[in-house]
Parts: structure tokens; sequence; C-alpha cells
């Protein structure tokens, strides 16, 4: 059984793997940066018990400063989630690339297996006509 693995780790393209490793830490890393910066709770205090009922200018004021921050926030969300779909599509395009190999190897095999058996019986066939003669 690890006879086997060992022939589909050595028929693995490692060269394109190795060549794409960059690319991927270097995504997995900024998406990690993007997302390890952030505080999971970021939410600005409940003004509404501390404060008296303020005035309309302080009211539209305070939901103005409330709503640059969502937006602020959701093009965080969105430039992270570019990232992660762009490390995804890395990802997904080397397995994609492996399975295909993969698929060729384990042809092969089963190729070089029919003709192992053929040259098994031939051998078996030529032992046989040897030893009757």
């Amino acid at each position: 059984m690890a006879i086997g693995w060992l022939t589909v780790l050595r028929m693995v393209p490692w060269a394109e793997v190795i060549s794409n490793a960059p690319k991927v830490a270097d995504g997995a890393k900024k998406l990690w940066n993007a997302v390890s910066k952030k505080s999971p709770a970021q939410e600005a205090p409940d003004e509404s018990t501390d404060l008296p009922l303020a005035t309309d200018a302080q009211a539209i004021a305070t939901l103005q400063m409330r709503l640059a921050t969502m937006e602020s926030a959701t093009v965080d969300l969105h430039n992270q989630m570019l990232a992660s779909s762009e490390l995804i599509k890395i990802l997904a395009d080397q397995n994609t690339q492996l399975i295909k190999r993969m698929e060729v190897n384990r042809i092969r095999v089963v190729w070089l297996a029919g003709a192992t058996v053929v040259f098994g019986i031939i051998a078996v066939l030529s032992l046989i006509l040897a030893v009757a003669r």
C-alpha cells in the first residue's frame, strides 16, 4: 500500500506545486492579515443610554458617523471576500491539475498491469512449451 502512495507522490507535478506555493502563501498571508487586524467586536457604544435626548442636528451627525463606519466595514469585508475568492480559485486550479495528473497515472497503471498480465501469460506458456519438449 505504501509503495502505491510513493508512486503517486513521485508522479505529482511538484515543480508546478512549488512554483504556485508562493502565490498561495501570499494570498493566505494577505487574507490572514486582513482578518486578524479586525477586532471581533467593533460595535459603537450605545449612546442613547448615556446621553440625554439629542437635538436633530446631533442625531443626524451621529447617524452619519455610524453610516460612514458601516460603509468602511462593508468595503473591508468586500476586499476580504475578493482575497478569499482569489485564494480559493488558485487552490482549486492546483487541485484540478493534481487530479488530472492522477487520472493520467491511473490509466497508465491500468495499461501497465494489462501488459504485465499479457507478458506473464506469454512467459508461462513459453515455459510450459519449453518443458514439454
